[in-house]
C-alpha cells in the first residue's frame, strides 16, 4: 500500500497548469482526465448551461478531426472517452489500455484545444440538450434531486442547475460560447490527471508542448459566502406512483476538518444496508424500496441529504422517522461497534477505489482542486481511525437543527399538511 501512494508526481507547467500522475505498474490501463476547475458556478446567469454546453460542442469536430472521426478513433483502440460537468470544475477524459496513451492524450488535448465549434453543430446539439433537460425532468428519481440542489443554494451561483434552463440553452450564443471557454479555460484552472500504468516523465513529454501556450486574462469575481437560508419546505405535486422525499440538513466545505466525522456520521445514518436508515425504513417498517443519506460538497459549503421513496400514506412517517434519527444522532454517542463498523466499510471502498485507473484519476484532481495537494491514502485511513463517537456527536449538533432542515417532496403531495411544522429535531 506505501508503494502505492508514493507513486504520485506533480509538476506545474511555466503557465500554470498542474499535471499530476499516480503510477500503478501492475494496471493494464491508463485514464487521463484534462479537468478545469471552472464549472456552473462561474456562469453568467444568461447563459446558464454554457459549461455543460461546450462539454458537448469538445466532441463535435476540431480542426484536423470530424466528430464521426473521433469517435471511431477511440472506439478502434477499444478505450472509453467522456466528459462531466459539475458546478465547480469539468472534465474531459480518456481511458485505454497502456500502450495506445499517446493516442488518447492526442485525442484529448485535440478536442480541448482545437474544437471549431461549427454553428450547424451548434443547433443540433442544443435540441439535444433540451432532451437531455426533459429527460432529467421525466425521470424523478434524478429530478428531484437537482430541485433540492437549486433550492437549497437558492439565489446564489451554486443554486443554478448544471444542465441549464429551457429558457438560457434556447437563447444560447456561439460567440457567448466560445468567449466562456476562452476566458474560464486559465491555465492556472487547468489540471491534467492520469493514472495506471504510466510514466509521469512520458506523460509530461506529450503534454508540456501541447499545454504550455494556454492562456486567459479572466479574472473571476470573488465568490459571495453562501448563508444557508433556515428552514425551507418544497413541494413539487406531480401524478407518480411513489412520493419523493430528500430532506437535508447543512453540510460542510470539501475541506473540512471534520469531513471524516462526517464521512462516518452519513454512513452510520443511510450509508448501505446496515445503516440506521435502511433498517428502520426499509427492513422493519417495509415503507420504502430505496433510502440513504449522502453528501454534497463544495469549496465553500455543502449539505447532507436523507432520500427516500414511499408512498402518499408513508410520506409523513418516513420524513418523522428521517428526524428522529438525526434527533438521536444528536443526543447520544454512536455505539463503538457501530462506529467501527462503519469505518471499515469506508476504508474498504477507499482501498477498492485503488483498483481502477478511473478513480485514482479523479482522485488525484479532485485533491488539486480542493485541497491543493495530494493526500496519501495512509493519511485518509488514519483520519477515519482518528474519529471518535464524541467527534460524531459534536458534529451532528453542530450541523442538525430543526430550523436549518430543507424539505424537498415531490409526487401527490396535496392534502398531506407538509408545512415546517413538521420539521423537529
Amino acid at each position: 500500500m506505501g508503494m502505492l501512494t508514493a507513486m504520485i508526481t506533480t509538476t506545474i507547467l511555466n503557465n500554470g497548469v498542474r499535471v499530476v500522475s499516480q503510477r500503478v505498474e501492475h494496471m493494464h490501463t491508463v485514464t487521463t482526465g484534462i479537468w478545469v476547475a471552472s464549472g456552473t458556478r462561474h456562469e453568467a446567469p444568461e447563459n446558464n448551461g454554457v459549461a455543460h454546453f461546450i462539454e458537448h460542442m469538445l466532441f463535435k469536430g476540431t480542426e484536423r478531426r470530424s466528430a464521426r472521426q473521433i469517435s471511431r478513433e477511440i472506439d478502434s483502440i477499444g478505450g472509453i472517452l467522456n466528459a462531466f460537468t459539475g458546478h465547480e470544475y469539468v472534465c474531459y477524459y480518456a481511458k485505454v489500455l497502456a500502450k495506445f496513451l499517446p493516442q488518447a492524450v492526442d485525442l484529448l488535448a485535440d478536442i480541448f484545444m482545437h474544437s471549431t465549434f461549427p454553428a450547424d453543430e451548434i443547433e443540433r446539439e442544443r435540441k439535444v440538450v433540451l432532451q437531455e433537460i426533459k429527460m432529467r425532468e421525466d425521470s424523478p428519481d434524478e429530478f428531484i434531486h437537482d430541485r433540492f440542489h437549486v433550492n437549497h443554494w437558492r439565489g446564489h451561483s451554486l443554486g443554478m442547475p448544471v444542465l441549464g434552463t429551457a429558457a438560457t440553452i434556447g437563447t444560447l450564443q456561439r460567440d457567448a460560447i466560445l468567449f466562456h471557454k476562452q476566458s474560464r479555460y486559465r491555465p492556472q484552472d487547468i489540471i491534467i490527471s492520469a493514472a495506471g500504468n504510466v510514466r509521469h516523465e512520458e506523460l509530461l513529454a506529450m503534454v508540456e508542448p501541447l499545454f504550455s501556450s494556454i492562456e486567459s486574462a479572466w479574472k473571476p469575481e470573488p465568490s459571495t459566502i453562501f448563508a444557508t437560508s433556515g428552514k425551507a419546505v418544497h413541494l413539487t405535486e406531480r401524478e407518480m406512483e411513489q412520493t419523493l422525499i430528500c430532506l437535508g440538513t447543512p453540510g460542510q466545505r470539501h475541506n473540512h476538518p471534520d469531513r471524516y466525522a462526517l464521512f462516518l456520521l452519513t454512513t452510520i445514518l443511510g450509508g448501505g444496508m446496515s445503516s440506521r436508515l435502511f433498517q428502520e425504513v426499509r427492513e422493519k417498517k417495509g415503507l420504502a424500496y430505496s433510502v440513504y443519506a449522502y453528501l454534497v460538497s463544495h469549496a465553500d459549503s455543502g449539505a447532507m441529504v436523507i432520500y427516500a421513496g414511499t408512498e402518499k400514506a408513508h410520506c409523513r412517517e418516513v420524513i418523522d422517522i428521517a428526524c428522529g434519527e438525526l434527533s438521536r444522532l444528536v443526543a447520544e454517542e454512536v455505539p463503538q461497534d457501530e462506529l467501527d463498523s462503519a469505518r471499515e466499510q469506508l476504508k474498504g471502498k477507499t482501498l477498492m477505489s485503488l483498483e481502477s485507473s478511473d478513480s485514482l484519476m479523479t482522485r488525484l484532481a479532485k485533491n488539486e482542486i480542493y485541497f491543493e495537494g495530494q493526500q496519501t491514502i495512509e493519511e485518509v485511513l488514519a483520519n477515519y481511525d482518528a474519529v471518535s463517537s464524541q467527534d460524531i456527536r459534536r458534529v451532528s449538533q453542530e450541523l442538525f437543527s430543526s430550523d436549518s432542515l430543507h424539505l424537498e417532496v415531490m409526487g401527490s403531495v396535496a392534502g398531506l399538511g407538509l408545512d415546517g411544522e413538521i420539521l423537529k429535531i
